[in-house]
């Protein structure tokens, strides 16, 4: 008896090697949703290059790379969940990009004068805010949800720093006729109005932190 289980026991398969944390990590980094987050990220130095030598053409390029940074956000997410590769690197990175490509884009207007510097201030602030309660969170076992304030903000947000990016004039045909239309105009409102939804969503954030009891602990 003992005989056939040292057998059967040579004959096992030996146990799979656990990668290490730098393996892991660069598997991570190569599949196809983080490498999005990671072209998305490409994107700023880009934008950047193109505001540098600022022209008619090159604002009007700088916006259309700066559009696919943005809706390439849903692209990332997902190839994460249609391929189940949901990964600890990734739910870093996506947010972060998000972050980066926002501020960046708006660090670029601001220096180009195409941004109020209190506009700016207000925004890094919220989003200061916002991850600093989720950590807080977060460390607590809690989870609070996206709000549909948020939503609004990013869409009104993207939309006016696409309208800054390009700035200029151009003949629209909005289907009822052609217009010239003041893109820097319309971004400016835009972008005030995503200021209404950014500080009741930080409010709302705030307040659900505050809030939340046990119940709505993470796996409870």
């Amino acid at each position: 008896m003992e005989s056939a289980l040292a057998t059967a026991g040579s004959n096992a398969a030996p146990a799979p090697r656990k990668m290490t944390r730098r393996e892991r990590l660069r598997d991570e980094l190569f599949n196809a949703p983080n490498l999005v987050t990671i072209a998305r990220l490409l994107c700023i130095p880009v934008c950047g290059w193109l505001l540098l030598y600022e022209t008619r053409r090159n604002c009007f390029f700088a916006a259309a790379v700066f559009s696919v940074a943005a809706i390439s956000d849903v692209l990332d997410g997902y190839l994460a969940r249609v391929s189940n590769k949901i990964t600890t690197l990734g739910k870093f990175l996506d947010p972060l990009s998000d972050k980066l490509i926002v501020l960046s884009a708006l660090a670029l207007l601001l220096k180009l004068g195409r941004a109020p510097a209190w506009v700016v201030i207000v925004i890094l602030a919220r989003e200061l805010l916002i991850s600093g309660v989720r950590t807080l969170a977060a460390d607590e076992g809690l989870v609070i949800a996206a709000s549909q304030g948020g939503k609004w903000k990013t869409s009104l947000q993207l939309t006016g720093i696409i309208c800054l990016l390009v700035h200029y004039h151009f003949a629209i045909d909005w289907l009822f006729g052609t217009y010239l239309t003041d893109f820097h105009a319309a971004g400016l409102v835009l972008l005030y109005l995503s200021l209404i939804p950014s500080v009741l969503s930080a409010y709302g954030y705030v307040r659900s932190y505050y809030t939340l009891d046990g119940a709505s602990r993470s796996g409870g």
